[in-house]
């Protein structure tokens, strides 16, 4: 089956986070079909947006097909300026703003950017998250955790870095994690600096094959990285969390946004 390729614009008169963010999630949906992105942020200006005109009118007319352009736009003129072309337009401001102004009773401040740094208490909340996570990344300190709001643990390359800093960054939560290591297998228990958090332990495991797969980036044709290794650690460390009655989460087919919403929801209900 042949691959369909259609190009996606997000724009904005801001950073376009949003705009890319619930635009994704609608294109996820689609298969067979390859999505090229192009990024206009900032669109903040007559002569910006004519800019974008002229780019997806050039587009237009080299795939003879009609662009896709998302948008977060709060500037009507901008607006309106940029659905002269040909193009399938989803305007997600206007979508949903106009149908909450009715419902709300009131008119929207229609301020670019309102979203992102507005609150400095959780803008600093969240500094304060990513600046724990990197101090307490892959074991390196075990310096105040009892400040964490969550600890993770697993074996190497299971997830737990790139899930830490999106807890921290996208929820504020303060997130250590630990790597089990064959010293820990020889124990058979957790690293002692941890059990006095035990309410805070959650673990990430991984299925051998994927974990070899990823290691054997790292470091090719290593002992590291082989797939008897792998298999090993793997058990040993769900062994050694059942034992330590801490629940874990499968990595092997959960994206990182997906296992930190189900993180959020472990800690949420233990703090219930």
């Amino acid at each position: 089956m042949n691959m369909t390729i259609r190009t996606v614009f997000f724009i904005s008169d801001g950073t376009g986070i949003t705009a890319e963010t619930l635009g994704n999630g609608l294109l996820s949906q689609f298969e067979n079909i390859e999505f090229r992105y192009v990024r206009y942020p900032f669109t903040d200006s007559m002569e910006k947006a004519r800019e974008c005109l002229q780019r997806i009118a050039q587009v237009r007319l080299k795939e003879d097909l009609q662009p896709i352009v998302i948008m977060t736009m709060m500037n009507a003129e901008i607006s309106n300026c940029l659905c002269e072309a040909d193009a399938l337009f989803l305007d997600l401001f206007a979508t949903f703003i106009a149908p909450l102004e009715l419902s709300l009773g009131q008119r929207s401040t229609h301020s670019v950017g309102r979203s992102h740094g507005q609150d400095n208490r959780e803008y600093a909340k969240r500094i304060a998250a990513m600046n724990f996570a990197l101090s307490h990344d892959d074991g390196i300190s075990a310096a105040d955790l009892k400040s964490a709001d969550v600890i993770l643990v697993g074996v190497s390359r299971s997830g737990k870095t790139p899930t830490s800093l999106y807890l921290s960054l996208q929820f504020g939560l303060k997130a250590a994690n630990y790597p089990l290591i064959p010293e820990d297998f020889e124990r058979g228990c957790l690293p002692s600096c941890l059990l006095p958090y035990h309410n805070k332990l959650f673990g990430l495991t991984i299925a051998p094959e994927q974990l070899h797969r990823i290691r054997e980036e790292r470091r090719p044709h290593s002992h590291y990285a082989s797939l008897k290794n792998c298999r090993t650690e793997v058990a040993f460390a769900e062994s050694m969390m059942r034992r330590a009655g801490i629940a874990w989460f499968d990595m092997t087919s959960r994206s990182i946004e997906e296992m930190s919403v189900h993180l959020l929801q472990a800690i949420n209900k233990k703090q219930d």
